[in-house]
Protein backbone atom coordinates (compact mmCIF):
# COMPACT_ATOMS: atom_id res chain seq x y z
CA UNK A 1 0.00 0.00 0.00
CA UNK A 2 2.88 2.60 -0.26
CA UNK A 3 1.74 3.92 -3.36
CA UNK A 4 -0.91 5.87 -1.60
CA UNK A 5 1.20 7.08 1.24
CA UNK A 6 3.06 10.85 0.51
CA UNK A 7 6.88 9.28 -0.22
CA UNK A 8 9.85 11.46 0.85
CA UNK A 9 10.82 12.82 -2.74
CA UNK A 10 7.48 14.35 -2.87
CA UNK A 11 7.04 17.72 -1.65
CA UNK A 12 4.18 16.73 1.50
CA UNK A 13 6.01 16.80 4.51
CA UNK A 14 5.18 14.17 6.40
CA UNK A 15 3.42 15.58 9.63
CA UNK A 16 4.42 15.12 13.14
CA UNK A 17 1.85 13.74 15.22
CA UNK A 18 0.65 16.88 16.65
CA UNK A 19 0.91 18.70 13.14
CA UNK A 20 -1.72 15.33 11.95
CA UNK A 21 -3.82 16.11 14.67
CA UNK A 22 -4.12 19.73 14.16
CA UNK A 23 -4.95 18.78 10.44
CA UNK A 24 -7.60 16.49 11.52
CA UNK A 25 -9.04 19.05 13.39
CA UNK A 26 -8.02 17.48 17.07
CA UNK A 27 -6.15 20.01 18.87
CA UNK A 28 -7.16 23.16 20.32
CA UNK A 29 -6.13 25.80 22.68
CA UNK A 30 -6.33 23.41 24.96
CA UNK A 31 -6.03 19.02 24.96
CA UNK A 32 -8.14 16.13 26.69
CA UNK A 33 -6.13 12.90 27.27
CA UNK A 34 -3.58 13.85 24.71
CA UNK A 35 -6.10 14.03 21.74
CA UNK A 36 -7.19 17.75 21.60
CA UNK A 37 -10.55 20.12 22.20
CA UNK A 38 -11.79 19.74 18.51
CA UNK A 39 -11.35 23.27 16.90
CA UNK A 40 -11.71 24.30 13.14
CA UNK A 41 -9.22 24.92 11.02
CA UNK A 42 -7.48 28.62 10.81
CA UNK A 43 -9.02 29.50 8.08
CA UNK A 44 -10.84 32.21 8.84
CA UNK A 45 -13.89 34.07 10.78
CA UNK A 46 -17.26 34.61 10.44
CA UNK A 47 -18.17 37.82 11.23
CA UNK A 48 -21.00 36.84 13.16
CA UNK A 49 -20.32 34.44 14.93
CA UNK A 50 -21.49 33.98 18.53
CA UNK A 51 -18.22 32.14 19.66
CA UNK A 52 -16.41 33.12 22.21
CA UNK A 53 -12.78 32.08 21.15
CA UNK A 54 -11.20 32.33 24.88
CA UNK A 55 -14.20 29.77 26.55
CA UNK A 56 -11.76 26.55 26.51
CA UNK A 57 -12.23 25.98 30.09
CA UNK A 58 -14.41 26.07 33.15
CA UNK A 59 -13.18 27.53 36.59
CA UNK A 60 -11.77 24.36 37.52
CA UNK A 61 -9.09 24.65 34.33
CA UNK A 62 -10.74 21.98 33.00
CA UNK A 63 -11.18 22.16 28.51
CA UNK A 64 -14.73 22.38 27.67
CA UNK A 65 -15.51 22.39 23.96
CA UNK A 66 -16.63 25.52 21.60
CA UNK A 67 -18.41 26.55 18.80
CA UNK A 68 -15.93 26.91 15.51
CA UNK A 69 -16.23 29.98 13.62
CA UNK A 70 -17.31 29.78 10.10
CA UNK A 71 -14.43 30.38 7.36
CA UNK A 72 -17.03 31.58 5.38
CA UNK A 73 -20.25 33.71 5.41
CA UNK A 74 -23.79 32.17 5.55
CA UNK A 75 -24.66 32.61 2.18
CA UNK A 76 -21.56 31.31 0.37
CA UNK A 77 -22.61 27.75 -0.18
CA UNK A 78 -25.97 29.20 -2.26
CA UNK A 79 -27.20 27.56 -4.21
CA UNK A 80 -26.49 23.84 -2.70
CA UNK A 81 -27.32 25.21 1.28
CA UNK A 82 -28.77 28.82 1.34
CA UNK A 83 -27.97 30.88 4.18
CA UNK A 84 -31.28 30.37 6.44
CA UNK A 85 -30.29 27.01 6.67
CA UNK A 86 -26.57 27.58 7.75
CA UNK A 87 -27.25 30.64 10.17
CA UNK A 88 -29.65 27.53 12.18
CA UNK A 89 -27.84 25.09 11.59
CA UNK A 90 -24.36 26.46 12.82
CA UNK A 91 -25.70 28.47 15.24
CA UNK A 92 -28.46 26.66 16.87
CA UNK A 93 -28.03 23.04 16.23
CA UNK A 94 -23.89 22.61 16.67
CA UNK A 95 -23.97 25.04 18.91
CA UNK A 96 -26.83 22.77 21.12
CA UNK A 97 -24.16 19.77 20.78
CA UNK A 98 -21.16 21.61 21.90
CA UNK A 99 -23.62 22.81 25.25
CA UNK A 100 -24.88 19.00 25.68
CA UNK A 101 -21.43 18.06 25.21
CA UNK A 102 -20.10 20.45 28.14
CA UNK A 103 -22.92 19.68 30.30
CA UNK A 104 -22.08 15.87 30.04
CA UNK A 105 -18.62 16.91 31.28
CA UNK A 106 -19.82 19.31 34.21
CA UNK A 107 -21.95 16.32 35.61
CA UNK A 108 -19.39 13.89 35.20
CA UNK A 109 -17.15 16.25 37.39
CA UNK A 110 -20.03 16.53 39.97
CA UNK A 111 -20.49 12.96 39.96
CA UNK A 112 -16.28 12.70 40.95
CA UNK A 113 -16.62 15.46 43.67
CA UNK A 114 -19.30 13.65 45.46
CA UNK A 115 -18.75 9.73 44.42
CA UNK A 116 -21.57 9.71 42.90
CA UNK A 117 -22.40 7.78 39.85
CA UNK A 118 -26.01 6.98 39.81
CA UNK A 119 -26.81 8.32 36.65
CA UNK A 120 -23.29 7.86 35.07
CA UNK A 121 -25.14 5.32 32.41
CA UNK A 122 -27.57 8.62 31.30
CA UNK A 123 -24.41 11.17 31.23
CA UNK A 124 -22.42 8.59 29.10
CA UNK A 125 -24.73 8.47 26.63
CA UNK A 126 -25.69 12.29 26.67
CA UNK A 127 -21.60 12.86 26.16
CA UNK A 128 -21.23 10.57 23.49
CA UNK A 129 -24.36 11.57 20.99
CA UNK A 130 -23.24 15.36 21.72
CA UNK A 131 -19.40 15.13 21.75
CA UNK A 132 -19.88 13.05 18.46
CA UNK A 133 -22.16 15.46 17.12
CA UNK A 134 -19.64 18.56 18.07
CA UNK A 135 -17.00 16.32 15.71
CA UNK A 136 -18.66 15.91 12.68
CA UNK A 137 -20.27 19.05 12.53
CA UNK A 138 -16.99 20.73 12.99
CA UNK A 139 -15.21 18.37 10.34
CA UNK A 140 -19.09 19.05 7.99
CA UNK A 141 -18.12 22.89 8.05
CA UNK A 142 -14.64 22.37 6.95
CA UNK A 143 -15.62 19.88 4.54
CA UNK A 144 -17.17 22.58 2.10
CA UNK A 145 -15.82 25.52 0.34
CA UNK A 146 -17.75 28.36 -1.66
CA UNK A 147 -14.86 27.03 -4.28
CA UNK A 148 -15.42 23.13 -4.11
CA UNK A 149 -16.44 20.64 -6.05
CA UNK A 150 -14.80 18.84 -8.71
CA UNK A 151 -12.85 15.50 -8.05
CA UNK A 152 -10.27 14.97 -5.73
CA UNK A 153 -6.42 14.44 -6.52
CA UNK A 154 -3.34 13.30 -5.44
CA UNK A 155 -2.83 10.29 -2.78
CA UNK A 156 -6.47 10.39 -1.71
CA UNK A 157 -7.65 10.11 -5.47
CA UNK A 158 -5.09 7.39 -5.92
CA UNK A 159 -6.51 5.90 -2.87
CA UNK A 160 -9.71 6.04 -3.71
CA UNK A 161 -9.40 4.73 -7.01
CA UNK A 162 -7.44 1.70 -5.65
CA UNK A 163 -9.93 0.72 -3.07
CA UNK A 164 -13.31 1.80 -5.12
CA UNK A 165 -12.29 1.10 -8.53
CA UNK A 166 -13.15 4.95 -9.38
CA UNK A 167 -14.20 8.20 -8.45
CA UNK A 168 -17.59 7.19 -9.56
CA UNK A 169 -17.77 4.00 -7.72
CA UNK A 170 -17.03 5.73 -4.28
CA UNK A 171 -19.37 8.64 -4.85
CA UNK A 172 -22.34 5.96 -5.83
CA UNK A 173 -21.46 4.08 -2.81
CA UNK A 174 -21.43 7.48 -0.42
CA UNK A 175 -24.71 8.51 -2.31
CA UNK A 176 -26.58 5.46 -1.39
CA UNK A 177 -25.06 5.62 2.13
CA UNK A 178 -26.00 9.26 2.87
CA UNK A 179 -29.46 8.71 0.91
CA UNK A 180 -30.44 5.50 3.54
CA UNK A 181 -29.10 6.21 6.55
CA UNK A 182 -32.15 5.10 8.82
CA UNK A 183 -34.02 8.03 10.08
CA UNK A 184 -31.33 10.62 11.20
CA UNK A 185 -27.60 10.30 10.82
CA UNK A 186 -24.22 10.94 7.96
CA UNK A 187 -22.51 9.21 5.42
CA UNK A 188 -19.32 9.38 5.97
CA UNK A 189 -15.81 8.38 4.13
CA UNK A 190 -13.53 7.47 7.02
CA UNK A 191 -9.61 6.60 7.47
CA UNK A 192 -9.67 2.97 8.60
CA UNK A 193 -6.49 2.92 10.55
CA UNK A 194 -6.46 -0.60 11.03
CA UNK A 195 -6.35 -1.66 7.70
CA UNK A 196 -5.15 1.20 6.41
CA UNK A 197 -7.40 2.50 3.83
CA UNK A 198 -10.90 4.76 3.13
CA UNK A 199 -13.88 3.19 4.03
CA UNK A 200 -17.76 4.44 3.39
CA UNK A 201 -19.68 4.15 6.49
CA UNK A 202 -23.12 5.48 7.67
CA UNK A 203 -23.95 7.09 11.45
CA UNK A 204 -27.32 7.26 12.68
CA UNK A 205 -28.07 9.95 14.89
CA UNK A 206 -24.33 10.83 15.13
CA UNK A 207 -22.89 7.76 17.27
CA UNK A 208 -24.47 5.01 16.06
CA UNK A 209 -23.07 1.99 13.92
CA UNK A 210 -19.73 4.05 14.33
CA UNK A 211 -16.19 2.37 13.36
CA UNK A 212 -14.31 2.39 16.34
CA UNK A 213 -10.89 3.78 15.67
CA UNK A 214 -11.55 5.37 12.10
CA UNK A 215 -11.16 9.32 11.67
CA UNK A 216 -13.59 11.13 9.86
CA UNK A 217 -12.39 12.45 6.31
CA UNK A 218 -15.89 13.11 4.69
CA UNK A 219 -19.18 13.60 5.65
CA UNK A 220 -22.57 14.63 5.09
CA UNK A 221 -24.87 15.49 7.42
CA UNK A 222 -28.35 14.24 6.48
CA UNK A 223 -30.44 15.14 9.70
CA UNK A 224 -33.60 17.03 8.13
CA UNK A 225 -31.98 20.27 10.04
CA UNK A 226 -29.52 20.30 7.35
CA UNK A 227 -31.89 20.63 4.34
CA UNK A 228 -35.65 20.22 5.18
CA UNK A 229 -36.06 24.27 4.69
CA UNK A 230 -34.94 24.25 1.63
CA UNK A 231 -35.32 20.70 0.32
CA UNK A 232 -38.03 19.49 2.07
CA UNK A 233 -38.10 15.66 1.87
CA UNK A 234 -36.48 15.42 -1.31
CA UNK A 235 -32.78 14.53 0.57
CA UNK A 236 -31.58 12.89 -2.73
CA UNK A 237 -31.54 16.36 -4.38
CA UNK A 238 -30.00 17.79 -1.46
CA UNK A 239 -27.18 14.82 -1.43
CA UNK A 240 -26.56 15.43 -4.95
CA UNK A 241 -26.40 19.50 -4.57
CA UNK A 242 -23.77 18.60 -2.02
CA UNK A 243 -21.24 17.48 -3.97
CA UNK A 244 -20.80 20.88 -5.36
CA UNK A 245 -19.42 22.81 -2.36
CA UNK A 246 -17.13 20.10 -1.35
CA UNK A 247 -13.81 21.19 -0.13
CA UNK A 248 -11.57 18.20 -2.21
CA UNK A 249 -8.26 20.32 -0.25
CA UNK A 250 -9.77 19.41 2.91
CA UNK A 251 -10.47 16.25 2.44
CA UNK A 252 -6.95 15.25 0.91
CA UNK A 253 -5.08 17.09 4.32
CA UNK A 254 -7.60 14.98 6.25
CA UNK A 255 -6.35 11.67 4.28
CA UNK A 256 -2.67 12.58 4.65
CA UNK A 257 -2.82 13.52 8.18
CA UNK A 258 -4.67 10.15 9.49
CA UNK A 259 -2.33 7.91 7.93
CA UNK A 260 0.98 9.62 10.04
CA UNK A 261 -1.63 10.14 13.41
CA UNK A 262 -0.93 7.38 15.81
CA UNK A 263 -4.53 6.78 16.82
CA UNK A 264 -4.31 2.96 16.74
CA UNK A 265 -1.40 2.41 18.65
CA UNK A 266 0.84 0.73 16.28
CA UNK A 267 2.95 3.84 15.37
CA UNK A 268 2.97 5.54 12.16
CA UNK A 269 3.42 4.13 9.13
CA UNK A 270 6.60 3.15 7.33
CA UNK A 271 7.76 4.76 4.32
Amino acid sequence: MTDEKPQSAQPFEQPTRRTALQMLGLTGAATIGGAGVVSAHDKGNNADSESDSDAVTNESGIPRYELPPLSYDYDALEPAINAEIMRLHHDKHHQGYVDGANSALNSLEEMRNNNDFSEIKHVKRDLSFNLSGHVLHTTFWENMSPDGGGKPSGYLAKAINKYFGSFENFKAEFNAAAKNVEGSGWGLLVYDHLADMPLVTQAEDHNDLAVQGATPLLVLDVWEHAYYLQYKNNRGKYVTNWWNVVDWDDVTQRYEAAQYAELSGDGAPSI
